[in-house]
């Protein structure tokens, strides 16, 4: 009976622990043929992909995608920017999967993202240059940037229907 117990304590721990996030990859990603490679990053960690579709963002989507970012002076490049191609939309799930993934997404600005993150590796990007273009710095994806962010961000681009359960090797070896 302790046993029993003991287990569903560590169940209910553990659950707490896992994640859900929304990963965004944008036009510039689409474009530039990094969808595989930037998708194989969290793979590599053992995030699973709960749901992946591509889109082609409007403009009424982008405003509800990024309501917080509305009066900034920069939201119209930035919306022109998510509007220009199709985006790959993906929830992962995992442990501390919002952390892990900003972590491997690296600093927003490229320029100042580390090397081995995905911003480090494969953008370069600054907010001067981008700033005097008067355009949306180009940083290849969209990350959660926290629980309740990813929570509401999971929800306005996935319905329930096109989030999936299965099991990975991962979760064999990890739970």
């Amino acid at each position: 009976m302790l046993l029993k117990q003991l287990k569903a304590t560590e169940v209910k721990e553990e659950t707490k622990m896992m994640e859900q996030t929304l990963v965004l990859i944008k036009p510039d990603g689409v474009q530039r043929g990094l969808v595989g490679r930037i998708l194989g990053r969290f793979e590599d960690v053992g995030l699973k992909i709960k749901g992946v579709k591509m889109v082609w963002v409007t403009p009424e989507f982008s405003k509800k995608h990024y309501k917080e970012l509305l009066k900034k002076h920069f939201y119209p490049w930035l919306e022109e920017m998510i509007t220009e191609g199709p985006v790959v939309a993906i929830v992962l799930e995992g442990l501390h999967a919002i952390e892990l993934v900003r972590k491997l997404v690296g600093a927003t600005e490229p320029r100042t993202a580390l090397p081995g993150t995905i911003r480090g590796d494969f953008a370069h990007h600054s907010y001067e240059f981008t700033d005097a273009k008067q355009r949306s710095i180009k940083n290849l994806v969209h990350a959660s940037g926290n629980a309740k962010e990813a929570k509401e961000e999971v929800k306005l681009w996935f319905t329930d229907k096109e989030l999936h359960a299965y099991k990975t090797v991962h979760e064999k070896h990890v739970f």
